[in-house]
């Protein structure tokens, strides 16, 4: 009897004839997650199995393989010889003391001599037998003991079905480069993000000195955590400080923060393109703020040329957004009360609705090419 992890996959059975390409992208990623543990995953149709490693690490590859997005469902078994006496063997081990339950045994193999119905009605009679607080319930159980008996020998025994992260396999959806500020925001616009599949860059725009290095820490530990469901990611970090200081004296400065953002997007861009992103990422949310109106959108929108922009925060409010910020384990680091670069000469009264002449009319007392040019020069990567 070996203790093995069961894991079941979202969407990925819909694909068709590319339904292999998905299995092995996702086959991949669950064993990106446990690198460094001791196991072997083999492939049986429609699941994986994680089996050869050490019992007292259970509960730690359940928390790495929940994060792995593709991930539907997750249940910890007992393998043992597709025989009658070994599987009830096994059941004794999940089956409930007391309380209503059911058996639900699923046969792949015909070969085994008793059908679906038998084996759940054989095993139920016994477990009533030998527990009398138990009873059976087939419409709405309290417990559920699953029995799944595969074409090579074996049968599964579990009773617990976990739930994983959901999506598609990250790497299956294109690149992206997500602007991660330290903010709340920008973490939950990853994670939703690469949930359906999209593998991430993350760009970070500082203004040092203004801000200090504990910003850029704080963000470093946001990729980190980010990482952690896309199995690795690229950091880009990038000064920013002279674009901010040459708009101050330059231009108006209500249109500080729509300035600023128009040249974070030219950047993302230039940036993305080098290294084979397909689109800019970001975690506005319409309204939240004044630079996220229609107005301030299109202004951003307008100088990127070659790519989308998404946006999977736009509509909805903070409360949602903090609460998954929350179930992703971001919230407690996005606030961090270290200010990032949008701080930094911060107007008085912000531009709401910028006209888009306008706001070019003033880019136009700016060398922006050289601008953004010393810019890329200061790019730093950090792969996490």
């Amino acid at each position: 009897m070996e203790r093995v992890i069961i894991v079941r996959y979202c969407e990925i059975h819909l694909k068709g004839k590319n339904r292999g390409y998905f299995e092995r992208i996702f086959m991949n990623n669950l064993e990106k997650a446990l690198t460094g543990i001791r196991h072997e995953i083999r492939r049986p149709s429609g699941r994986y199995i994680v089996e050869a490693f050490d019992p007292s690490r259970t509960e730690e590859i359940i928390a790495r393989l929940c994060k792995v997005f593709g991930t539907h469902t997750l249940s910890v078994a007992y393998q043992v010889p597709a025989d009658l006496e070994e599987i009830y063997r096994a059941v004794q081990l999940v089956a409930p003391q007391s309380g209503s339950f059911k058996v639900q045994a699923n046969r792949a193999d015909k070969r085994f001599p008793l059908h679906s119905m038998q084996i759940n009605a054989e095993i139920g009679g016994r477990l009533l037998a030998e527990r009398p607080a138990l009873c059976v319930d087939v419409h709405v159980p309290q417990n559920t003991v699953y029995i799944d008996i595969r074409e090579n020998g074996t049968a599964l025994v579990f009773s617990e079905l976990i739930k994983g992260a959901g999506g598609m396999p990250v790497g299956t959806s294109g690149r992206g480069m997500l602007l991660l500020s330290g903010g709340i925001d920008s973490p939950v616009a990853g994670h939703m993000i690469a949930k359906r599949g999209m593998k991430l860059d993350c760009i970070h725009f500082h203004s040092y000195p203004y801000t200090n290095m504990q910003a850029r820490e704080k963000v470093t530990e946001l990729a980190r955590i980010l990482a952690q469901y896309t199995g690795g990611l690229e950091l880009h970090v990038i000064r920013v400080t002279h674009i901010q200081e040459a708009i101050h004296k330059n231009c108006p400065e209500e249109m500080m923060i729509t300035l600023l953002r128009r040249f974070m997007m030219r950047i993302a861009e230039q940036l993305a393109c080098r290294v084979g992103a397909q689109c800019i990422v970001t975690g506005e949310s319409l309204g939240q703020v004044a630079s996220q109106t229609v107005e301030g959108m299109t202004s951003s929108n307008a100088v990127v040329r070659s790519m989308p922009v998404l946006r999977p925060l736009v509509g909805f409010d903070k409360t949602e957004i903090i609460e998954r910020s929350r179930a992703i384990g971001t919230f407690e680091t996005s606030i961090l009360p270290y200010e990032d670069c949008c701080t930094v000469f911060l107007p008085k009264h912000p531009l709401i609705r910028p006209e888009l002449k306008k706001v070019e009319a003033a880019e136009d007392r700016l060398d922006v090419s050289a601008l953004i040019e010393e810019a890329m020069a200061s790019l730093e990567t950090l792969s996490i």
